[in-house]
């Protein structure tokens, strides 16, 4: 049997129910004054400790405050916050769209589409930035693209104001660790560019529909996060514009001086790539329309890899001090030299050495020739 819905949070009526989490429930609902359909975000305080309570009103309310500071396309417009008996409610803007975290699951974007998503966001973001408000979880799940094209940043519930009000406790991880940067998931301190390594990740696998870092826990997730580079985009997707390699590699740098020094830059660079990825697009179009009848080459006849197909990733051969040259090369297959052209591309290849001429023992052949001699020499004698 489904709960009874609440009737109303302040002046907005409540009509249904969209979705539940683990701390709240968010109802569509109408705003009797105003006459506009809006979404409301609850969380029960019920249930918890007096301090406990406090500091979830703080923070699920700061939200409000942090989003409601800024006014951006890209942001998701907050109308008001209050509270219901045992409930606390922020109404803000209903959405009608998909979260980015669906349509990377179902592979639906272009690489252009991508970029001007990220783009979007980044555009957002500095607008919070130049609030002094840090997002600090950007990631899919807080994404959503509507049908027009346009995005929305939502959930600031925890983002950090420049002076906030609620204090985080010591050792208390907030956000998704798949979406951190280093200096976050390691706990050192951040500041705004913490939020465009966030949208480094988000723009990776918007590309490449792979996280570039993933672990069996926290700790192996952790060390990738802070110490390993990740794999180029072009590497896993065929005709990704070099580009894209760089703008993504500049965004996930480690060091928060490395990286773009404001949302803006990283924006305007998006920007800047849109056109040269549409224009692969639409070579890639035209390829795919002019495959003679007999259907399209294969990859070996084409020479590329399928779509979306990860790529080997260059190695670098390096010595090893157990390593015997002259045992390993003595094991490698030698080839005739009229077949070394021919197989090449098989693998490893060292030129004919014809092994030297016989040598000739004289002594042995003396023998031989005095033994011919003496039964010719018998024969003929038998025959007198």
């Amino acid at each position: 049997m489904s709960e009874a819905l609440p009737g109303k949070f302040g002046r907005f009526r409540v009509t249904s129910e969209l979705g539940r989490g683990a701390m709240g429930v968010v109802y569509r609902a109408e705003d009797t004054t105003l006459d506009r359909v809006v979404a409301i975000k609850t969380i029960a305080l019920s249930g918890t400790s007096g301090e406990e309570r406090d500091q979830n009103e703080a923070r699920f309310l700061q939200e409000a405050r942090a989003a409601a500071r800024i006014s951006h396309p890209a942001i998701i417009t907050i109308y008001e916050m209050g509270r219901e008996g045992d409930v606390a409610f922020i109404a803000m803007e209903l959405l009608e769209g998909v979260d980015l975290r669906e349509l990377i699951r179902n592979a639906s974007l272009l690489p252009s589409q991508a970029l001007t998503i990220a783009a979007s966001v980044a555009e957002g973001l500095a607008c919070a930035h130049r609030e002094g408000i840090v997002h600090r979880d950007v990631k899919p799940g807080n994404i959503m693209v509507l049908p027009d094209g346009r995005v929305k940043i939502m959930d600031f519930g925890i983002a950090r104001l420049h002076e906030p009000a609620v204090r985080t406790q010591t050792g208390l991880l907030l956000g998704s660790p798949q979406y951190m940067s280093p200096e976050q998931i390691v706990g050192r301190a951040f500041d705004h560019r913490a939020d465009l390594f966030s949208l480094g990740l988000v723009l990776y696998e918007m590309l490449t529909g792979v996280k570039p870092f993933a672990g069996d826990d926290l700790s192996d997730l952790t060390f990738k996060v802070a110490n390993l580079a990740a794999v180029p985009p072009s590497h896993l997707v065929r005709d990704l514009p070099p580009v894209l390699d760089f703008i993504v590699a500049r965004a996930l740098r480690k060091k928060p001086e490395e990286r773009y020094a404001s949302a803006e830059d990283f924006a305007r660079d998006l920007w800047a790539a849109v056109p040269e990825v549409r224009a692969v697009e639409a070579a890639r179009l035209e390829r795919s329309s002019t495959v003679p009848l007999g259907g399209a080459p294969s990859a070996t006849q084409s020479g590329e890899a399928p779509s979306g197909a990860r790529r080997e990733e260059p190695l670098e051969l390096r010595p090893s001090p157990r390593f015997d040259s002259a045992r390993a090369l003595a094991r490698l297959s030698v080839l005739a030299a009229e077949a070394e052209l021919a197989r090449s591309r098989a693998g490893w290849t060292v030129p004919l050495q014809r092994p030297p001429a016989p040598r000739i023992d004289r002594a042995r052949v003396a023998t031989a020739v005095a033994y011919v001699l003496a039964a010719i020499v018998a024969i003929a004698l038998a025959i007198g």
